[in-house]
């Protein structure tokens, strides 16, 4: 699906739904239709620890603002309808010797410095038609070989079309391509590329982007605690994926359960790189009352690390603050602790805090085996009730060593408050 036809698509679709419909018709559209406004404020800083660095820190403050609308269907066997989501990114405090945190937009002319103000609008055309729903437009998936990103001030989004059915009871099923991804700090819809940072060592031919990223997938779920998934992904030219989870809850006894998080990936190139890797992931999470404590295991094998499209998160259980830990030849361990404070009758107040540690990071060439290491802790707040319901106050702190890569120690602060329009 090219560029303009995506473009067409929505219009078309939107025109239609909105200009062409009766009026009791129009009302059934707007009837089940729900809208919000999220206001979110972002301080980041990010400190480079090792005395070679050329910017000793990366620091700057952002407002945003997200609107988000989603119509019902029209009536009928089959329905119409169309969301948007507004962004906009208003620039606080930055300059140029601390830019780079991914917050903002850097300006065109001068690369440094960060642009006062950045903003979109993405529509999305749906059809729903017994229990499968088409999507065209701007999309924001959660899928394991295609993860949207929003750790920072506003989202990364997707173009292109998607189908999820379930005409079959417990199983879900996905078909779709991309055409162009939106960076978490851009305005622009680019060709998509893969994610080659850190030690991936991911060698590119003569294809260095690509506007289609095909996906399908599977997912079953075998009863209320046991679910099983394919899913295949593949960047024209790039790379292929295959991905295979696993999840069940085992409960114990009262207040008592074990959760199984497994995944498998396989990735191999599609002619145009040298991508080479399997990825084996499992966490094992044990909750008693209000705490939770989780070990996790991450193993990399293969000519590569592992792979995926650039701006997204990579779908791994090692994927914490600041690494993925998905580089050449990697293992890694994570220990990690939970608390919710609803145990302690302080409800929307939680705490978590993990290690990890990674080792065998081929080097290429360098001497001995990479090694890295990270530490995460997140204190967070929900206001439950009152004036000042929804608001969540967020601080983040993370503390990363490498011997390949930066020394980083990292704070993030985030005030958010999402109000229902209606």
């Amino acid at each position: 699906m090219s560029r303009s036809t995506l473009k067409h698509a929505v219009v078309i679709a939107t025109l239609g739904t909105s200009l062409s419909l009766s009026p009791q018709v129009f009302a059934e559209f707007l009837a089940n239709s729900k809208a919000s406004i999220e206001l979110r404020n972002f301080y980041f800083n990010r400190d480079f620890r090792q005395d070679e660095a050329a910017q000793s820190k990366a620091e700057e403050w952002a407002q945003g603002f997200l609107l988000r609308y989603e119509s019902g269907y029209t009536e009928g066997p089959v329905g119409l309808g169309v969301d948007a989501l507004g962004l906009l990114g208003v620039k606080l405090d930055s300059s140029p010797d601390r830019t780079g945190t991914g917050l903002l937009k850097s300006d065109r002319e001068k690369p440094n410095r960060a642009q006062d103000e950045y903003g979109e609008l993405g529509l999305t055309a749906k059809l729903r038609a017994s229990h499968s729903t088409l999507k065209v437009g701007t999309l924001q998936p959660k899928l394991p070989v295609a993860l949207y990103n929003d750790s920072r001030l506003l989202p990364q989004t997707f173009r292109g079309a998607w189908v999820n059915s379930a005409e079959v009871d417990n199983l879900s099923l996905d078909l779709g391509r991309f055409d162009r991804i939106n960076l978490r700090n851009s305005s622009d819809n680019e060709e998509m590329a893969v994610f080659n940072g850190g030690n991936r060592n991911i060698v590119l031919g003569r294809t260095k982007t690509s506007d289609q990223f095909g996906f399908a997938g599977a997912t079953y779920k075998w009863s209320p605690t046991l679910s099983t998934a394919y899913h295949y992904g593949g960047l024209d030219g790039v790379y292929k994926q295959h991905y295979l989870t696993l999840n069940h809850l085992l409960p114990i006894a009262e207040g008592q359960s074990l959760k199984s998080d497994i995944r498998w990936a396989h990735s191999t190139d599609d002619g145009g790189s040298n991508v080479n890797n399997d990825a084996f992931g499992a966490l094992f999470t044990y909750a008693l009352g209000g705490h939770s404590f989780g070990l996790g295991y991450q193993r990399m094998s293969g000519d590569t690390g592992f792979a995926n499209i650039n701006g997204t998160d990579a779908y791994l259980v090692n994927l914490v603050q600041i690494n993925d830990f998905g580089n050449e030849d990697e293992r890694s361990w994570q220990a990690r602790y939970d608390y919710n404070f609803a145990a302690l009758g302080v409800p929307g107040l939680t705490f978590m805090t993990r290690y990890l540690s990674g080792d065998n990071v081929d080097l290429r060439g360098a001497a001995g085996e990479g090694k890295e290491w990270e530490r995460n802790t997140d204190i967070a707040y929900v206001v439950q009730s009152g004036p000042l319901k929804n608001l969540g106050l967020k601080w983040r702190n993370a503390t990363a060593r490498s011997n390949f890569g930066s020394d980083l120690d990292e704070n993030r602060l985030i005030l958010s408050y999402v109000l229902p329009l209606w």
